[in-house]
């Protein structure tokens, strides 16, 4: 039986009909695996092995039951380990693939932790400049002016942001970015994203889920009326939408990559042409991916994770 330890936010406080880790442990719990869930703080290395603190998980419907807190040597007692947890992509989140990184060659994890922490999601994506909107990423207000002026419509945003907190859109000649700056520096060191507008985001912001490297699917996140923020959890709402020839192309462009680098679970975001995301830290939309089309996003990735395991 293969045993599966998920490293995730508390899975009490998730929504089961819209999360994608409870889909993937639905899943592997439908292939007869053995669930463990834990919180990344309770990693203890000693020695040069790696446990948590977990309890045993079952699904059951809407519900889930929880077993007694019990230490795991993950080195020993799993097959396979979930990095799951939700952003910030902070110090702790770093330090955790660190960790993670002790199991190399006793169990498979994913995605691999040493290829989440040298991917940021606004980082990675600067390797394919030619399908990107022009970006540019600074700390530096000049730069980041300069920028605005000649670019005019932008949107700013953090760099190690998530779910779409702190996007502002500026247009052409607004005053508020030094401002905007420095509110951002009070509470971070990391630089700035800042990123010429796409107005093709009122028709929606894809999510494409690749399977590694390889497009399984795609669903549409369509921003509240005015908004330029569509993600899920800030008011966005989905809705089924077919992959079109542009969106294959940047797969083809980028799966490669992403297959050889241990990324098995990704999510790309898609806005008109133009690729402006990769997301690979814990991705969603596989939920609304299987209710809109019938595909298991997270069938796909077992059958992965199952031939690596051999």
């Amino acid at each position: 039986m293969t045993r599966v330890a998920v490293q995730m936010d508390p899975i009490e406080q998730v929504n089961p009909r819209s999360d994608t880790t409870w889909l993937m442990i639905q899943s592997a719990q439908d292939r007869g695996f053995s669930v463990w869930t834990y919180d990344f703080r309770t990693l203890a290395l000693e020695n040069g092995r790696l446990s948590c603190r977990a309890r045993r998980t079952v699904l059951k419907g809407d519900l889930v039951e929880l077993g007694e807190m019990q230490k795991l040597d993950l080195h020993a007692d799993v097959d396979v380990v979930l990095m799951r947890q939700d952003p910030p992509f902070d110090m702790a989140y770093v330090t955790a693939t660190y960790l993670l990184e002790a199991l190399r060659g006793d169990t498979l994890v994913l995605n691999d932790p040493a290829e989440v922490r040298s991917a940021p999601e606004k980082l990675m994506v600067t390797r394919w400049p030619q399908l990107q909107p022009p970006t540019l990423i600074s700390s530096d207000v000049e730069a980041l002016e300069d920028f605005h002026a000649r670019e005019g419509d932008v949107v700013l945003k953090p760099l190690h942001g998530a779910a779409g907190s702190g996007v502002v859109r500026l247009k052409a000649g607004d005053p508020n970015l030094a401002a905007l700056v420095e509110i951002h520096a009070t509470g971070s060191r990391d630089p700035l994203v800042i990123q010429k507008f796409v107005p093709q985001v009122s028709a929606g912001d894809k999510r494409v889920i690749l399977i590694e490297g390889e497009p399984v699917g795609a669903i549409n996140r369509v921003p509240l009326r005015g908004q330029v923020r569509s993600n899920l959890r800030v008011g966005g709402t989905a809705e089924a939408v077919e992959l079109t020839a542009r969106d294959r192309e940047i797969c083809a462009a980028i799966g490669p990559e992403l297959k050889a680098r241990g990324l098995v679970f990704v999510g790309i975001d898609v806005i008109g042409d133009f690729l402006t995301e990769i997301n690979v830290t814990s991705p969603t939309g596989a939920q609304q991916l299987k209710a809109f089309t019938g595909i298991d996003a997270t069938a796909l990735m077992w059958d992965a994770i199952a031939a690596q395991l051999g």
